[in-house]
């Protein structure tokens, strides 16, 4: 019978013990350290620390800051998108109730969340960073928008919205929803602690769908 007491001690440090876990370990630890510092603040050799890692492991995944900033975004909010477009797609319901999905689970999932500071980053940091700000544009908001968009085009073309232009109403409805980011993130010098986030959201979806809607048993 072996000794126990023989077998080789592990001396390896915990990051070449967990090489699968590591770019997640990365990529949550530069999420907070972005939201806590902004983008121009923040420091790789902090993010490293913070992960459990050396800046040199940090360097083995990602070429450098933007890199970092860029694979944050994608896995955090991107990705969400890419599930909320083939929702979309695969939708067979009424458009409002689209809508509604579609909005609730974006507050859901991003807007009140830590995630609603990269939003906050990205207004306040945006002009001094124009490749960051373009990459976010892509990726993000036009993403985002075109998806509303979508759902608004294809609420008229069922019947189920009055006839507008898609591309105006859309950042009138994106719109309330930063301002209440801001709002609940204390992002802005005021108090709005009176303000509960669920029941804005569903007041606000509810005053929207009434305006995009025709009257009950108007002619199709």
């Amino acid at each position: 019978m072996s000794d126990p007491m023989s077998a080789p001690i592990e001396t390896k440090p915990r990051w070449e013990r967990r090489k699968d876990a590591r770019p997640q370990e990365l990529l949550a630890a530069a999420l907070e350290q972005f939201v806590e510092r902004g983008y121009a603040a923040t420091r790789l050799e902090d993010v490293a620390r913070r992960a459990g890692v050396s800046k040199g492991t940090l360097y083995l995944y990602f070429e450098n800051k933007e890199e970092l900033f860029k694979a944050v975004v994608r896995d955090n909010i991107v990705s969400p998108i890419g599930a909320a477009e083939q929702a979309v797609a695969d939708y067979q319901g009424h458009s409002a109730e689209l809508l509604r999905l579609i909005m609730m689970t974006w507050w859901e999932q991003i807007g009140a969340t830590r995630l609603a500071g990269i939003t906050k980053l990205m207004m306040a940091e945006a002009n001094n960073f124009p490749d960051l700000a373009q990459f976010y544009n892509d990726e993000v908001v036009a993403r985002g928008n075109g998806l509303i968009a979508k759902v608004l085009r294809r609420g008229i073309e069922r019947g189920e919205f009055l006839p507008h232009d898609p591309l105006s109403i859309t950042p009138i409805l994106v719109a309330p929803v930063i301002m209440l980011m801001m709002w609940s993130h204390g992002f802005l010098p005021c108090d709005m602690t009176h303000i509960e986030p669920e029941p804005y959201m569903r007041d606000f979806i509810a005053l929207a769908l009434r305006g995009l809607q025709p009257p009950a048993g108007a002619a199709p």
